[in-house]
């Protein structure tokens, strides 16, 4: 069993930034994938960022230059660091580990 507990989201205007953090403990194998979806209201989750193996980032193009996501192999961590943010990014953001979802925080674009 693995547990993710995500921290970051919140309220922030176009243009602004936020860091997402998610901390992933319990049974968790050396090679894996970690990573962000997200779910826009009314619409279907989808990939922002993962990386696999600890070195392979995939990036959605909607956020290619604007999110970047980091890793921390030996504390089984990863933030998901989001720049010049748009209405478009508001979204429940959920931490991804190997099939394991996190509950989920609330990012919301809006002036």
């Amino acid at each position: 069993q693995v547990q993710l507990v995500e921290s970051g989201g919140g309220l922030v205007q176009p243009g602004g930034s936020l860091r997402l953090s998610c901390a992933a403990s319990g049974r968790i194998f050396n090679s894996y994938t970690m990573g962000w979806y997200r779910q826009p209201p009314g619409e279907a989750r989808e990939l922002v960022a993962i990386v696999s193996g600890g070195v392979r980032t995939n990036y959605a193009d909607f956020v290619k230059g604007r999110f970047t996501i980091s890793m921390d192999n030996a504390k089984k961590t990863v933030d998901l660091q989001m720049n010049n943010l748009k209405p478009e990014d508001t979204a429940v953001y959920y931490c991804f580990l190997n099939g394991y979802w996190g509950e989920g925080t609330l990012v919301t674009v809006s002036s």
